[in-house]
């Protein structure tokens, strides 16, 4: 796959980050297509279809300039459920969602421990066959189940959470060199902590689940914060924002990363989108190091297998 340096991540549209506005995040995801973003991703587990259908709704103008992901493998009580005859019914139903032919690029969304990844792997095959998904993926799957995976059909893209608060993947990265696979960072800005305007701890939105990280928790929601603003001093010294500067942290780490950050609002995918040339010089990177060297103060609440 070859697709824009940074692609739009489309979970906060319909789950996790506050309420929402469908009219705004069509205009949202319509504006990082006009600048050039052509790869947009989602999955079932996004509002058990509501949010397919929103990106499907939000890019069926521009279905063929784009590449559209989405994933398989939760189930509605936050289970796995990988078994072949599941997958097979949750791409029907994505397809549907989406209002297309051909799913770009299928991922498991979590490794499911009761069902072989080869067994997995060979189902999602079936379905490249069928010509129903052109493309496989992982998501946050440890090196074990990368390697067999790959083995069964060429993986052509991993899926972790990566940004400068989360560096758990970094281990993974010479097993993907190795196997020539390419890199998707979720969560860039850190779940909104790099974005300069951070959620507050006692946000009481509903549907805002951030306060339960562990970033947020009383113990480290003050030390993330110092991080933040030790971070918006250099971006203010080039000129950008914390979220820019985070962006470009990931696009130079490895040309093969493709960041996807997710926003409601077409100013702020804008200047997402700008972050792609935004150049950090090898004084910046030292700098950022030497602000975060491990990430954040606390975990980022997804466990990390391979650890």
């Amino acid at each position: 796959m070859t697709v824009s340096e940074i692609g739009y991540g489309s979970m906060g549209t319909v789950m996790a980050y506050g309420a929402s506005d469908d009219e705004q995040s069509v205009a949202a995801i319509r504006r990082a297509h006009e600048l050039g973003v052509n790869f947009f991703d989602t999955a079932e587990l996004y509002g058990w279809g509501e949010g397919e259908k929103l990106l499907g709704r939000a890019l069926a103008p521009v279905r063929e300039q784009v590449l559209i992901a989405t994933k398989f493998g939760f189930t509605r009580e936050f289970g796995t459920d990988s078994r072949p005859e599941h997958i097979r019914q949750v791409v029907e139903n994505s397809l549907r969602n989406l209002g297309v032919d051909s799913i770009d690029l299928l991922y498991q969304h979590r490794v499911d421990p009761t069902v072989p990844i080869e067994d997995v792997v060979g189902a999602m095959a079936e379905l490249v066959t069928a010509g129903k998904v052109r493309y496989l993926g992982l998501s946050e799957a440890g090196p074990d189940d990368i390697r067999k995976a790959h083995a069964t059909h060429p993986i052509s893209v991993l899926q972790t959470e990566y940004s400068i608060f989360a560096h758990d993947v970094e281990p993974l990265f010479p097993l993907l060199e190795e196997l020539g696979i390419g890199f998707v960072a979720y969560s860039p800005l850190a779940r909104g902590f790099l974005t300069g305007a951070v959620p507050r701890r006692d946000s009481d939105d509903p549907q805002d689940g951030r306060k339960h990280l562990p970033w947020w928790s009383p113990d480290n929601y003050e030390a993330n914060l110092a991080v933040v603003a030790q971070l918006a001093t250099l971006a203010e010294s080039k000129g950008v924002t914390v979220s820019q500067l985070a962006l470009a942290w990931l696009l130079a780490q490895k040309d093969y990363i493709v960041p996807i950050p997710g926003s409601r609002n077409r100013d702020r995918v804008a200047q997402n989108v700008a972050a792609a040339e935004l150049v950090l010089t090898a004084e910046d990177l030292a700098r950022i190091t030497e602000i975060a060297p491990t990430g954040a103060q606390g975990g980022r609440g997804t466990p990390s297998p391979w650890l």
